[in-house]
């Protein structure tokens, strides 16, 4: 275990079992799927976002690095910021038509 590690169990408070062993949320790496086969979804969200409109991007199977990659792709091509995690892409505006355009460019031939 790592010295450094207090952050991954601020949960636990204390044990007295010397042989415990604190469970971290390690998540697992999806696989990545090729971008043909990708079943992307673009939509315009407005709620719970103080009236704006934001350009949400859904459906994407990969790693998150791939999907932090594609996310900055997007936000540059449209000059807008925006976030990517979870596994969606949220680029703040409405750009679905540029977005859907790009998506098919890169190789998402199955964006809708």
């Amino acid at each position: 275990m790592k010295n450094n590690d207090w952050k991954e169990r601020l949960n636990v408070v204390y044990s007295t079992n010397p042989d415990f062993k604190y469970e971290t949320d390690e998540r697992e790496e999806q696989e990545e799927v090729d971008k043909g086969k990708q079943n992307l979804r673009v939509s315009i969200e407005k709620k719970n976002r103080g009236g704006k409109i934001v350009t949400l991007i859904t459906g994407f199977i990969g790693t998150e690095e791939s999907l932090k990659e594609l996310g900055r792709l997007l936000k540059t091509k449209c000059g807008v910021g925006g976030s990517a995690k979870d596994g969606e892409i949220i680029i703040q505006g409405d750009f679905k038509i540029k977005i859907i355009e790009l998506l098919k460019k890169e190789g998402y031939s199955k964006t809708k």
